[in-house]
């Protein structure tokens, strides 16, 4: 064979070699990133237990977040104390829209709404709730006599708010925590009438399917204030919870939607 014949032999092999180490390069590239895409064992078990029943749901994790501390006294408290009632002057997500909080939450709450003229689309004169406290379709009318069906609850009862921290805050706070949609619910009027200041301990919503949602929804105000929980009202939404673990809190709005 020539030298040049040689040559070009050499070059071949070379070339060869080179595409055969190449290509090992690559299979080792490929199994380490399957081997870190693929958990270690105990990763891979605190996986699995993070989707057990068992795990704590972010609504029971508030919960355990929250101080426990008991009733403080009502002495002194008023309603007048939290503002003026529906006041637009707040700082919460509606305040400063130029309509009043009950008329917001009617609007968010109910459907088939009609709307008074010259209002700029605030004040709600018929609509249709689904009341989340009885399971009920209630029709709403507003006008003396009638716009009674309809309440807006706040779900932390003043009251309890005033004995569970807010007595120590500023006119202006209380009056924001009164009109914040987190804590208010349109619902039935009577019903709201006999939850009076309860707490979950002491009330809970006569619809069942509703309870988990509730108690989450009075956490959430609870978190988002800095209000405590006290030990018995703390042992009822434990029990409500223990039977929907995968209920979440709600959104900031407080609009109703899935709990999971």
């Amino acid at each position: 064979m020539s030298r040049a014949g040689d040559r070009r032999t050499l070059r071949g092999t070379a070339l060869v070699f080179g595409l055969v180490i190449a290509a090992l390069a690559a299979c080792q590239a490929v199994g380490a990133r399957r081997d870190s895409a693929v958990p270690s064992s105990s990763s891979a078990a605190s996986s699995r237990a993070a989707q057990t029943p068992a795990a704590r749901p972010p609504a029971l994790r508030a919960l355990e977040r929250l101080p426990v501390k008991g009733r403080a006294p009502l002495t002194g408290y008023d309603r007048d104390l939290f503002g003026p009632a529906w006041s637009d002057d707040n700082g919460d997500l509606w305040g400063h829209n130029g309509c009043d909080t009950r008329n917001d939450i009617l609007r968010r709450d109910l459907t088939a709404l009609t709307l008074k003229g010259d209002t700029r689309g605030c004040v709600v004169l018929t609509g249709v709730l689904t009341d989340p406290y009885t399971g009920r379709s209630i029709r709403f009318t507003r006008g003396v006599g009638t716009s009674t069906a309809v309440e807006i609850d706040h779900v932390v009862a003043l009251a309890d708010a005033w004995q569970s921290g807010a007595q120590a805050w500023t006119a202006q706070r209380r009056q924001e925590f009164a009109n914040d949609p987190l804590e208010l619910l349109a619902v039935d009027g009577p019903t709201n009438m006999s939850k009076g200041a309860g707490d979950a301990a002491t009330w809970l919503p006569p619809a069942k399917a509703f309870r988990c949602a509730y108690v989450a929804r009075q956490i959430a105000v609870k978190q988002k204030w800095g209000l405590w929980v006290k030990p018995a009202e703390r042992d009822a939404m434990t029990g409500i919870l223990g039977r929907c673990p995968r209920q979440r809190l709600p959104a900031a709005d407080g609009r109703l939607g899935a709990s999971p």
